[in-house]
């Protein structure tokens, strides 16, 4: 499938954090997180199923994602993951690295613009 042209690609590591984020709140099967973050941001974000399974399968070997087998609203088998301790300290972690890197961003627009 093409690209939708209206969705650009994320900061690397941002998938990552959106995910474990989207994780914290409860346990999710992978189209659950995909409607989900298009839900929460408003349809800006776009998460494509080839991006998502790779970085759950990333998440998983890193141990900061636990899956398990699951039944789905409709009925159907699935995965269902879960955050870990070591997830949720990856993602503290991540957070305030973003604040950071948004904040300078931020300032550099600032100066842009005066």
């Amino acid at each position: 499938m093409a690209k939708n042209p209206k969705h650009r690609d994320l900061f690397p590591g941002a998938l990552e954090v959106m995910i474990l984020q989207s994780l914290r709140l409860h346990p999710m099967h992978g189209y659950a997180l995909v409607k989900h973050i298009k839900q929460v941001s408003d349809d800006l974000l776009q998460v494509e199923e080839g991006s998502l399974y790779p970085a759950l399968q990333r998440m998983l070997k890193e141990g900061w994602l636990e899956a398990e087998t699951g039944v789905s609203t409709k009925g159907r088998p699935t995965r269902i993951y879960r955050l870990t301790d070591a997830g949720i300290r990856h993602l503290e972690k991540e957070v305030i690295s973003f604040e950071k890197m948004f904040a300078g961003i931020t300032r550099v627009l600032a100066v842009a613009k005066a």
